[in-house]
């Protein structure tokens, strides 16, 4: 891995749940001796990337990131316009919806409403979805150019539970019957309990930016949900589209 990867690797490993981690932490999950880690985070402090917490002596992010998305915003506003439209999905289906980004071959989790349900389902800004293990990736898998689809389909699939999609023909069934109907459908292919319907958002060239999603607990789901579901999540998906596009 380059120094460049190594460094990176270091700023993905804080979460929501794990905010500030300290030297030794951080240099065991990323793998990397200690000296090593130090002289990436000392290089990451100096761009405002990290900062260290004065008491602690704890790493977190630094506000140079921030100053990043402010930027990326202005120009690409994909959050901003979608939040909205995310948060009144998540009143009207009672369910937990987030929002995802495609970026460097995978789905990002870009922004979340949590139901206001006590039993629901949890999902992190900042956690990474597989394409063949979910309704979201299924949905943008649905919509996107064929050699996307080929190339994906070339890597191994990984089961995540007893319910993933491992073989390239029933996910090629379940792809088709995404593009078909405007959305995907998955019941426990990521993570057990969980049943999500999602739905892309489309870019001016008619191929997806990403894909918004609900996610809730299998046991609160049948096929007419399902399809009411689905309905409110392609709906909802175009709005964001037409918004992003500057269409009507």
């Amino acid at each position: 891995m380059s120094t460049v990867g190594k460094a990176i690797s270091l700023l993905e490993l804080f979460t929501l749940a794990e905010p500030e981690i300290g030297l030794s932490d951080l240099a065991r999950k990323a793998g990397l001796d200690k000296a090593t880690a130090r002289r990436l985070l000392m290089s990451l402090a100096g761009h405002r990337l990290i900062e260290q917490e004065p008491a602690s002596r704890r790493y977190r992010l630094g506000a140079g990131l921030s100053r990043l998305a402010r930027i990326r915003d202005a120009h690409f506003p994909f959050v901003r316009v979608a939040a909205p439209i995310v948060r009144k999905l998540s009143v009207e289906t009672g369910e937990t919806v987030h929002l995802s980004e495609f970026s460097a071959g995978a789905l990002l989790t870009v922004h979340v409403e949590l139901s206001a349900k006590a039993n629901r389902v949890n999902v992190d800004v900042g956690q990474v979805l597989p394409l063949h293990g979910t309704a979201s990736g299924i949905a943008f898998l649905g919509s996107s150019r064929p050699e996307t689809v080929e190339a994906y389909l070339e890597k191994p699939l990984e089961a995540f539970t007893t319910h993933t999609v491992t073989t390239r023909g029933r996910l090629m069934e379940a792809i088709r019957l995404a593009a078909s109907r405007g959305y995907s459908r998955n019941a426990q292919g990521y993570e057990d309990g969980v049943h999500s319907i999602a739905a892309p958002i489309l870019g001016a060239d008619g191929y997806p930016l990403g894909t918004l999603a609900v996610a809730s607990p299998v046991s609160r789901v049948d096929d007419a949900i399902a399809a009411s579901q689905g309905q409110a999540a392609a709906s909802a998906a175009r709005v964001i589209s037409a918004r992003l596009n500057g269409e009507p």
